[in-house]
């Protein structure tokens, strides 16, 4: 994994934790947690490339859609 990838799955690990806080449900464990992170990421660059839009913003707006439990 490159220095990019580290970076958007980081970014996408801490947003998720966020999201799960915020939503007021127990966080994942960190697998759980990297796991839906690497779909997120995976989805986001496959939109990315259709769109031509920035894979960082679609991550960002896919973890904030994300509906209460």
């Amino acid at each position: 994994m490159g220095f990019f990838d580290d970076q958007q799955k980081k970014m996408a690990v801490r947003l998720l934790g966020w999201r799960y806080q915020k939503m007021g449900l127990p966080v994942p464990d960190s697998e759980t947690l990297d796991q839906q992170a690497g779909k997120v990421i995976d989805d986001a660059r496959r939109i990315a490339r259709k769109s031509g839009r920035n894979v960082v913003s679609i991550i960002k707006d896919m973890i904030a859609d994300l509906k209460k439990g």
